[in-house]
């Protein structure tokens, strides 16, 4: 493991330097926003727009990175990142807040496409595993430290923008540093949409039903925790909890969906999912103890869905489609998240705060019946014809290079 990581030791730590730096944007946003007097509304769009400039960097920075290389492309990147943040610190306004988001995620999405091209490129067969697995960790580990944060200054003042704003900048100097040789062309990957439909709609479905539900939580939870009356440390410990929540239980889950029907585990999860939503909505603003219990079990049941119903999907495909697989369903999930956060906040202007967490038990609700219905027309595939489950970030279509299932080489 040591040999596998050395060479690639400053690539990922510009990664965790860059992603703490977004856990730190990401929860500062909405909260500020909030400070600020914006409307619901407004901040359901700020999210829709930062996943819409997500998706956008996806499909577009392949074509910068084979234009100008790697390293550039980083530095490019956190450049536009660090100064767009600055200015979200400058100019208050919803107007021009939503024109720094759709900057900020076509930014961090083009990081993550260099990023994990890169450490595909480093990888082989036999390695890819290990390095996707210590990839994760380090994701999930810095955006939960990224999201603490919050509470080492007011985040009505500068401080905390000027600081996303460092993290960001020196995330360049190991990248820009480094005697590594920088990776070749990046990978060209085709979407057939109506094939992957016809080939999993439990897949799709499933994916497109965990971006309304996540979409929503990332963009208004922190609103949600703070109009409860949490102070901004809770707020930063509630969203936290969620994700370790969610990282512990990925393993465990993922495991017990090899053993038996996938859809099984996915109508489960689902259904604990909505239970968890119903709770926080009977919770909120009445016990802070039980908002952090129940976002807590929130996580460990909604947060692998997006993996199991990736790893559903693949268990109908051949190993060298997982790649196009895995990409179509993270553009579903992308389309999926933009219309959650919109319509999350339409509810909660008329229904206030508990209707956020009603609306992600509706969606989980709803999910978990069509798994069970779908089991009722098609057969499960074989557990001998299926490969491991293998847990998946919601980052770039190159993470799926990584995935130790896909025989796909970068082209």
């Amino acid at each position: 493991m040591k040999a596998t990581l050395s060479p690639l030791f400053a690539l990922l730590l510009s990664s965790a330097l860059l992603l703490t730096g977004n856990g730190l944007q990401g929860i500062l946003t909405p909260i500020r926003a909030n400070i600020e007097g914006f409307s619901t509304i407004a901040i359901g769009i700020l999210g829709s727009v930062y996943f819409a400039g997500y998706i956008i960097g996806c499909l577009l920075s392949p074509h910068i990175v084979k234009r100008v290389g790697h390293i550039r492309s980083f530095v490019v990147f956190a450049a536009i990142a660090s100064a767009t943040i600055l200015v979200q610190a400058l100019i208050i306004d919803p107007l021009t807040w939503g024109g720094c988001r759709i900057v900020l995620g076509f930014c961090f999405a083009g990081h993550a496409t260099v990023i994990e091209s890169w450490l595909n490129d480093r990888t082989n067969n036999e390695t890819r595993g290990q390095i996707l697995s210590v990839y994760t960790i380090i994701t999930l580990t810095v955006i939960t430290l990224g999201q603490l944060m919050v509470g080492w200054s007011p985040p009505s003042g500068f401080t905390l923008f000027i600081l996303v704003s460092i993290l960001i900048s020196i995330s360049i100097l190991p990248v820009a540093l480094t005697v590594s040789m920088a990776p070749p062309p990046l990978l060209e990957v085709k979407l057939r949409l109506r094939w992957l439909f016809s080939t999993s709609i439990m897949g799709c479905v499933g994916c497109f039903s965990v971006g309304l539900a996540n979409g929503a939580f990332w963009t208004l939870g922190p609103v949600f925790s703070r109009e409860s009356g949490m102070s901004i440390q809770s707020v930063a410990i509630f969203m936290s909890v969620a994700v370790i929540g969610g990282a512990l239980s990925q393993w465990p889950l993922g495991k017990t969906s090899d053993t038996m029907d996938r859809r099984k585990v996915i109508g489960i999860c689902c259904f604990l999912s909505g239970i968890m939503g119903l709770g926080l909505t009977l919770v909120h603003g009445n016990s802070v103890t039980g908002m952090w219990i129940f976002i807590f079990l929130f996580g460990v049941f909604s947060f692998p869905l997006y993996s199991l119903c990736v790893a559903h999907t693949n268990d109908s495909v051949s190993c060298e489609d997982f790649v196009e697989v895995s990409s179509g369903l993270l553009l579903i999930f992308g389309v999926g998240a933009i219309i959650g956060s919109l319509l999350a906040a339409k509810l909660i202007q008329h229904g206030g705060q508990s209707a956020l967490f009603l609306f992600t038990a509706t969606v989980h609700g709803l999910t978990g019946f069509f798994a069970f219905y779908r089991i009722t027309q098609r057969e499960r595939v074989p557990i001998e014809e299926r490969e491991n489950f293998v847990s998946i970030a919601q980052t770039s279509p190159e993470v799926n290079m990584l995935d130790p299932r896909s025989e796909e080489q970068p082209v």
